[in-house]
C-alpha cells in the first residue's frame, strides 16, 4: 500500500540555507502553506513566499534568547497527529491545530563548533534541542510526514516536488525517516563524546557518516566497507580504488612510516615490514630497503616520508607493487609512475589520526589506547658487561621502531639503520629468530656486528646464544622474564651487549 499523502503544510527551520531556495519556489507553486521562524522566516519572505510565523501559530514568541522557539504543542501536535486517527483529528480540531506534512529543519553544527576550538560555553549554545525533537518526531511520524533533515536531501525533495507535484509515497517517506535517524544519532554520539572526554563512562560509541563501498572484503567473497574519509588523508594521483587489503597495509605502513623523521622508505607486505631503511636521501633509502627482500616487495606497499623525484620514480618503477604513498612527488616523478597501469599512487595529506583502536570480538568489542610509545637510547638499560658503542645504540632504537610495527612473536636484525631481515608472526621466539638468520643469509647479509630487538622477553638463553653465533653483537629487548638473568649470561659469555627497555610491543 502506496499511503500517498499531499503536502499542505510544512515547517521549515534551517541553519544552513544552501539550495533552499528552489524548493521555497516550489512550495510556493503548489500552494503549500508555509511556517517558520527567526532567520527563516526572514529568508522565505525575502523570496517573495508568503510565510506564518510559528509565534503567531502558537501564540507564544521565541524566549530564552532563542532557546526556545518551536517547543509547543501547536507545532508539535501537528507533526504528530496520526492521520485517519478520530481521536488525534478531533484534538486537532480542538485545538485549531494544523496538521504539518513536511519538516524541512537541520541542527546547529555541534562538530564544527567543537572542531574550531570554541570556548565551553559556545559548544554548549550548539546542542541542539528543538531541531532535533522536531527531526524525531516528524521522523517517528513518517507514515504521514516528510521529514528533511539535511540539505543533502534538498535535491531529491526539489524532485519529488517537481515530478510529484507535492504527493510522496511511504516508500519516499520512510527513507527520509530512516536518514534523519541517521542522522540525529550521529549528533546525539557527537555531543557524548564531548561529554566523555574526561572522566569516561565505559560505554562503546562510534558514528561515522562517510563511508566508501570497497570492491570486497579480505576476500573476494566477503563484502567491505570503509568507513572514514579517505579523501581528507590522501589524494590519488592514479590507478584503481584501494582494496580492503590494501587499507590495512596502507595503515601499517603509515603508523610505522611515522616512527622516522630522516628519510626513509619502508616497503610493507601482509602489515609486515620487508624493506626499511634510512639515509639522507631518498633514492638510497629505497635502493636499500629494497635489497632487504626485493622477493617479499613484489605486490607490496611502499610508503616514503620524503619527496619522491624522478630518479627514485625511475628505480621503484623497476618493481610491481600495489600502492606508493609519499608526501609529494615531482612533475618528473608523477610522469614515470603514472606509466605503470593500476599502480596506486596516493599523496598522504597530514590528517589527525585516532588515538584509540578496537575491533568486533566474540559477541562485543574491544577497545585499547594505540601503542604510541618508542623507547630511544635514554630508555635504553645496559644490562650485560659490554657496553653497546654508539652506532649500535643508534641501530637499536632504528630497530626497536619496526619491531614495534611487526606481528609478534618478532624479531629485528638492523645494521647501519637498514633492515637486514626479519622473523615474524612465529609462534616461539626462536622460530622467529631462525627465520630471521636465514632470510639475512638468503640475501647475503653479513650479521657481523648487526643488532637485534624483540618485541617482548627472551623466556631462554637460547635466542641470544644463537644471535651471538650468527654475528649479532648487540641486543635489545623489553626484560621482564623471571629467566631474564639466563639470557643476560649468555651474552655476557659470547661478550655481546644487551638493553633492556621496559616496555613490551606485542602485535596481534
Amino acid at each position: 500500500m502506496s499511503h500517498p499523502v499531499t503536502i499542505k503544510n510544512a515547517l521549515i527551520s534551517v541553519y544552513y540555507k544552501d539550495n533552499l531556495e528552489p524548493i521555497i519556489h516550489e512550495l510556493n507553486r503548489l500552494g503549500v502553506k508555509l511556517y517558520s521562524t527567526g532567520g527563516t522566516e526572514s529568508f522565505i519572505r525575502g523570496l517573495g513566499a508568503d510565510v506564518i510565523a510559528v509565534e503567531d501559530l502558537t501564540s507564544y514568541p521565541s524566549i530564552l534568547g532563542g532557546r526556545v522557539k518551536t517547543l509547543h504543542p501547536k507545532v508539535f501536535g501537528g507533526i504528530l497527529a496520526r492521520r485517519n486517527f478520530a481521536a488525534d483529528e478531533e484534538q486537532l480540531s480542538k485545538y485549531q491545530i494544523p496538521e504539518i506534512d513536511l519538516v524541512i529543519v537541520d541542527l546547529y553544527p555541534f562538530e564544527e563548533t567543537v572542531n574550531s576550538g570554541a570556548q565551553p560555553e559556545d559548544v554548549i549554545e550548539k546542542i541542539d534541542i528543538g531541531g532535533i525533537s522536531l527531526i524525531r518526531a516528524a521522523a517517528k511520524n513518517y507514515k504521514d510526514v516528510v521529514i528533511v533533515a539535511s540539505k543533502d536531501d534538498y535535491s531529491e525533495l526539489e524532485t519529488l516536488l517537481k515530478t510529484q507535484n507535492g504527493e510522496t509515497t511511504i516508500d519516499q517517506r520512510h527513507r527520509f525517516a530512516h536518514k534523519a535517524f541517521n542522522i540525529t544519532s550521529h549528533y546525539d554520539t557527537a555531543i557524548f563524546q564531548y561529554f566523555n572526554r574526561e572522566e569516561p563512562l565505559p560505554v562503546f560509541k562510534q558514528s561515522i557518516q562517510t563511508s566508501q563501498v570497497l570492491r570486497y572484503g579480505e576476500n573476494p567473497h566477503q563484502k567491505g566497507v570503509f568507513y572514514g574519509n579517505l579523501n581528507a588523508m590522501f589524494t590519488k594521483l592514479h590507478g584503481k580504488e584501494l582494496s580492503y587489503n590494501n587499507l590495512v597495509d596502507v595503515d601499517a605502513a603509515v603508523a610505522l612510516i611515522d616512527e622516522f623523521t630522516d628519510p626513509t622508505v619502508a616497503i610493507l607486505k601482509h602489515t609486515n615490514a620487508c624493506g626499511v631503511a634510512t639515509r639522507s636521501f631518498i633514492k638510497e633509502a629505497w635502493i636499500d630497503a629494497l635489497a632487504c627482500d626485493p622477493v617479499s616487495a613484489f605486490g607490496g606497499v611502499i610508503i616514503a616520508n620524503d619527496e619522491i623525484n624522478a630518479e627514485t620514480a625511475a628505480e621503484i618503477s623497476k618493481i610491481f607493487y600495489e600502492v606508493l604513498i609519499a608526501p609529494a612527488y615531482t612533475d618528473e616523478a608523477i610522469q614515470i609512475l603514472q606509466e605503470k597501469k593500476n599502480r596506486i599512487i596516493l599523496i598522504r595529506q597530514r590528517v589527525e589520526l585516532p588515538v584509540k583502536q578496537f575491533k568486533t570480538l566474540l559477541n562485543g568489542v574491544i577497545e585499547q589506547d594505540k601503542d604510541l610509545v618508542i623507547e630511544g637510547p635514554e630508555q635504553m638499560r645496559t644490562v650485560t658487561n659490554r657496553q653497546p658503542t654508539q652506532h649500535e645504540l643508534r641501530d637499536l632504537f632504528f630497530a626497536n621502531k619496526i619491531v614495534k610495527h611487526t606481528k609478534s612473536n618478532t624479531i629485528v636484525f638492523a645494521k647501519n639503520n637498514q633492515l637486514i631481515a626479519s622473523g615474524v608472526g612465529q609462534t616461539s621466539r626462536v622460530d622467529s629468530l631462525k627465520q630471521a638468520v636465514i632470510k639475512a643469509e638468503s640475501f647475503g647479509f653479513d650479521l657481523n656486528g648487526a643488532v637485534m630487538a624483540s618485541d617482548a622477553f627472551f623466556p631462554f638463553p637460547d635466542c641470544v646464544e644463537l644471535a651471538a653465533n650468527a654475528g649479532i653483537t648487540a641486543v635489545l629487548q623489553p626484560g621482564g622474564s623471571i629467566k631474564d638473568q639466563d639470557s643476560i649470561d649468555m651474552c655476557n659469555e659470547k661478550n655481546i651487549s644487551m638493553v633492556v627497555t621496559g616496555v613490551r610491543h606485542f602485535k596481534h
